[in-house]
């Protein structure tokens, strides 16, 4: 009795081993055949962009805030240049300073235009130097203490839509310092009651693009 309880113990043991062997080769011959067929894998493009920039550009994607929860986001060459998990945003106007030769990020600062100064946002315009790339975006409202010089200022760096600016817009903007023309870069949609997605805010706004790089 005790060698026929033996021989029934291993029989069940070799056939629990003999079926994890035959599953285990099963799921090796499923992911090998697997690697055979085309690959669906995404290719990952820097910032997530759905296709590569060409040679001599720089690659960006950038949100606008949501609501006045979420904060906005700005991706430049693969570095999140700013963000909420960075803790480097926050309310008003969002600005990402850039090289525009080589890339590589200046500084970060962020204006409240609901209860902050405007003329701080004058000055760090002013210190802005030619060749670089501006990068904008707002978070819940960015407009209210906005003037004429302000508005002037950026709209020399190539923004179309800043002296239409209001109240709780959403506007994502790059420009540049000593553009000649209109940024091809921007995008601003209006705080409108019936057209809002949040209660008393407009929808996140998203872009993304590749940057000449500056030659000269």
């Amino acid at each position: 009795h005790h060698f026929n309880l033996i021989l029934a113990i291993n029989q069940v043991t070799f056939l629990l081993l003999f079926s994890w062997y035959m599953k285990i080769r099963a799921d090796l011959l499923l992911t090998n055949h697997g690697n055979t067929l085309p690959s669906t894998r995404l290719e990952h493009y820097k910032c997530g962009l759905s296709k590569p920039c060409p040679e001599g550009h720089f690659s960006f994607k950038m949100a606008s805030g949501a609501a006045s929860v979420v904060g906005p986001k700005i991706c430049l060459e693969d570095n999140i240049l700013m963000s909420g998990v960075k803790n480097n945003v926050g309310r008003g106007i969002n600005i990402a300073l850039v090289n525009g030769k080589t890339g590589d990020l200046i500084k970060t600062d962020h204006f409240d235009m609901w209860a902050g100064d405007v003329n701080t946002l004058i000055t760090f315009l002013k210190t802005i130097e030619e060749g670089t790339v501006v990068m904008m975006a707002t978070f819940d409202d960015s407009a209210s203490k906005l003037n004429d010089e302000s508005k002037k200022m950026i709209g020399e760096l190539g923004s179309s839509s800043i002296s239409t600016l209001g109240f709780r817009d959403n506007w994502i903007f790059v420009g540049g310092k000593g553009i000649k023309t209109k940024s091809p870069f921007e995008q601003h949609i209006k705080n409108h009651a019936e057209t809002n997605k949040y209660e008393g805010w407009p929808e996140v706004l998203e872009m993304e693009g590749c940057i000449p790089q500056r030659q000269e």
